[in-house]
Protein backbone atom coordinates (compact mmCIF):
# COMPACT_ATOMS: atom_id res chain seq x y z
CA UNK A 1 0.00 0.00 0.00
CA UNK A 2 1.08 3.59 -0.52
CA UNK A 3 0.51 6.21 2.17
CA UNK A 4 0.99 9.97 2.32
CA UNK A 5 1.38 10.88 6.00
CA UNK A 6 1.97 13.99 8.06
CA UNK A 7 4.12 13.93 11.17
CA UNK A 8 3.69 13.42 14.03
CA UNK A 9 2.24 9.95 13.53
CA UNK A 10 -0.33 8.66 15.99
CA UNK A 11 0.29 5.15 17.37
CA UNK A 12 -2.79 3.91 15.47
CA UNK A 13 -1.29 5.18 12.19
CA UNK A 14 1.99 3.39 12.88
CA UNK A 15 0.18 0.13 13.66
CA UNK A 16 -1.57 0.23 10.27
CA UNK A 17 1.79 0.15 8.48
CA UNK A 18 3.47 -3.11 7.45
CA UNK A 19 6.70 -4.10 5.74
CA UNK A 20 6.54 -3.35 2.04
CA UNK A 21 4.29 -0.32 2.42
CA UNK A 22 5.48 2.86 0.69
CA UNK A 23 5.40 6.19 2.55
CA UNK A 24 5.69 9.82 1.56
CA UNK A 25 6.18 11.97 4.65
CA UNK A 26 5.41 15.63 5.29
CA UNK A 27 6.23 17.57 8.44
CA UNK A 28 9.48 17.74 10.40
CA UNK A 29 12.36 15.28 10.51
CA UNK A 30 15.64 15.53 12.37
CA UNK A 31 19.03 14.07 11.52
CA UNK A 32 21.06 12.06 14.01
CA UNK A 33 24.10 9.91 13.49
CA UNK A 34 26.36 8.21 16.06
CA UNK A 35 27.57 11.28 17.94
CA UNK A 36 24.14 12.93 18.12
CA UNK A 37 22.56 9.69 19.41
CA UNK A 38 25.25 9.41 22.06
CA UNK A 39 24.87 13.05 23.12
CA UNK A 40 21.07 12.95 23.33
CA UNK A 41 21.12 9.74 25.36
CA UNK A 42 23.43 11.43 27.89
CA UNK A 43 21.26 14.49 28.55
CA UNK A 44 17.88 15.07 30.17
CA UNK A 45 15.29 15.09 27.38
CA UNK A 46 13.53 18.05 29.02
CA UNK A 47 16.62 20.15 28.32
CA UNK A 48 16.35 19.67 24.54
CA UNK A 49 15.07 22.73 22.68
CA UNK A 50 12.99 20.47 20.39
CA UNK A 51 10.53 17.60 20.84
CA UNK A 52 11.76 14.48 19.08
CA UNK A 53 8.53 12.50 19.45
CA UNK A 54 6.85 14.92 17.03
CA UNK A 55 9.39 14.33 14.26
CA UNK A 56 10.87 11.50 12.22
CA UNK A 57 14.47 10.44 12.85
CA UNK A 58 16.66 10.48 9.73
CA UNK A 59 20.01 8.67 9.83
CA UNK A 60 21.75 11.26 7.69
CA UNK A 61 24.85 13.43 7.58
CA UNK A 62 23.68 16.15 5.20
CA UNK A 63 25.74 18.50 3.08
CA UNK A 64 24.41 21.97 3.86
CA UNK A 65 25.47 25.39 2.60
CA UNK A 66 25.14 28.65 4.55
CA UNK A 67 23.24 31.27 2.54
CA UNK A 68 22.45 34.92 3.33
CA UNK A 69 18.92 34.01 4.38
CA UNK A 70 19.61 30.68 6.12
CA UNK A 71 20.72 27.23 5.08
CA UNK A 72 20.41 25.37 1.79
CA UNK A 73 20.53 21.57 1.71
CA UNK A 74 22.71 20.31 -1.14
CA UNK A 75 22.49 16.58 -0.40
CA UNK A 76 20.74 14.55 2.30
CA UNK A 77 21.15 10.88 1.58
CA UNK A 78 20.77 8.26 4.30
CA UNK A 79 23.73 6.87 6.18
CA UNK A 80 24.10 3.21 7.13
CA UNK A 81 21.74 2.58 10.02
CA UNK A 82 23.44 -0.47 11.54
CA UNK A 83 25.96 1.88 13.15
CA UNK A 84 23.15 3.16 15.39
CA UNK A 85 22.07 -0.33 16.52
CA UNK A 86 24.10 0.19 19.69
CA UNK A 87 21.88 3.14 20.68
CA UNK A 88 18.57 2.82 18.87
CA UNK A 89 16.51 0.76 21.31
CA UNK A 90 17.35 3.14 24.17
CA UNK A 91 16.76 6.14 21.90
CA UNK A 92 13.30 4.90 20.84
CA UNK A 93 12.37 4.27 24.46
CA UNK A 94 13.62 7.63 25.75
CA UNK A 95 12.26 9.85 22.99
CA UNK A 96 9.16 7.87 21.89
CA UNK A 97 9.85 8.40 18.20
CA UNK A 98 7.51 6.70 15.73
CA UNK A 99 9.48 6.83 12.46
CA UNK A 100 13.10 6.12 11.54
CA UNK A 101 14.50 6.73 8.05
CA UNK A 102 17.78 5.11 7.06
CA UNK A 103 19.40 2.51 4.85
CA UNK A 104 20.60 -1.02 5.30
CA UNK A 105 18.32 -2.07 8.14
CA UNK A 106 18.87 -2.58 11.83
CA UNK A 107 19.14 -5.50 14.25
CA UNK A 108 17.15 -7.45 16.82
CA UNK A 109 17.38 -4.89 19.64
CA UNK A 110 15.87 -2.22 17.43
CA UNK A 111 13.22 -4.60 16.07
CA UNK A 112 12.09 -5.39 19.62
CA UNK A 113 11.98 -1.67 20.51
CA UNK A 114 9.91 -0.96 17.37
CA UNK A 115 7.33 -3.45 18.65
CA UNK A 116 7.40 -2.34 22.27
CA UNK A 117 7.16 1.40 21.57
CA UNK A 118 5.16 1.34 18.29
CA UNK A 119 7.70 2.66 15.81
CA UNK A 120 8.70 1.78 12.24
CA UNK A 121 11.99 1.73 10.37
CA UNK A 122 11.84 2.86 6.75
CA UNK A 123 14.47 2.57 4.04
CA UNK A 124 15.42 5.34 1.68
CA UNK A 125 17.50 4.67 -1.42
CA UNK A 126 21.21 5.21 -0.92
CA UNK A 127 22.84 7.48 -3.47
CA UNK A 128 19.72 9.63 -3.83
CA UNK A 129 20.89 12.53 -1.65
CA UNK A 130 20.03 15.20 -4.24
CA UNK A 131 16.50 13.81 -4.59
CA UNK A 132 16.10 13.88 -0.80
CA UNK A 133 17.38 17.47 -0.67
CA UNK A 134 14.75 18.43 -3.23
CA UNK A 135 12.02 17.35 -0.78
CA UNK A 136 13.39 19.49 2.05
CA UNK A 137 11.47 22.75 2.08
CA UNK A 138 13.54 24.44 4.73
CA UNK A 139 16.10 24.03 7.48
CA UNK A 140 14.22 24.96 10.63
CA UNK A 141 17.24 24.74 12.96
CA UNK A 142 20.62 23.16 13.59
CA UNK A 143 22.01 22.12 16.97
CA UNK A 144 25.58 21.35 18.08
CA UNK A 145 27.08 22.34 14.73
CA UNK A 146 30.22 23.79 16.32
CA UNK A 147 30.64 20.86 18.69
CA UNK A 148 29.83 17.94 16.39
CA UNK A 149 30.44 19.27 12.86
CA UNK A 150 28.11 19.31 9.88
CA UNK A 151 27.43 15.58 9.37
CA UNK A 152 26.98 14.79 13.09
CA UNK A 153 24.99 17.89 14.08
CA UNK A 154 21.24 17.63 14.58
CA UNK A 155 19.48 19.29 11.66
CA UNK A 156 15.73 19.85 11.71
CA UNK A 157 14.17 19.85 8.27
CA UNK A 158 10.67 20.70 7.13
CA UNK A 159 9.83 18.18 4.40
CA UNK A 160 7.02 17.69 1.95
CA UNK A 161 6.28 14.34 0.33
CA UNK A 162 9.67 13.03 1.45
CA UNK A 163 10.14 9.61 -0.07
CA UNK A 164 9.57 7.09 -1.34
CA UNK A 165 10.26 5.37 1.97
CA UNK A 166 9.78 1.61 2.22
CA UNK A 167 8.59 0.24 5.55
CA UNK A 168 11.27 -2.40 6.06
CA UNK A 169 10.82 -3.06 9.81
CA UNK A 170 7.39 -2.62 11.32
CA UNK A 171 5.81 -2.40 14.77
CA UNK A 172 4.54 -5.99 14.43
CA UNK A 173 8.00 -7.59 14.63
CA UNK A 174 8.45 -8.09 10.88
CA UNK A 175 11.68 -7.19 9.11
CA UNK A 176 12.75 -7.39 5.50
CA UNK A 177 16.29 -7.91 6.81
CA UNK A 178 15.47 -10.97 8.92
CA UNK A 179 15.99 -14.36 7.38
CA UNK A 180 12.86 -16.50 7.30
Amino acid sequence: MEYHVTLPLAREEVQKLHIGDILYVSGYIFTARDEAHHKMLQIDKRSLPFTLSEMGLFHCGPLVKKEKTGWSVISAGPTTSTRMELFEDKFIEKYQISLIIGKGGMGEKTLKALQEYTCIYTSYTGGAGALAADRIQKVKAVYWLEELGMPEAVWIFKVKEFGPLIVSMDSHGKSMYKRA
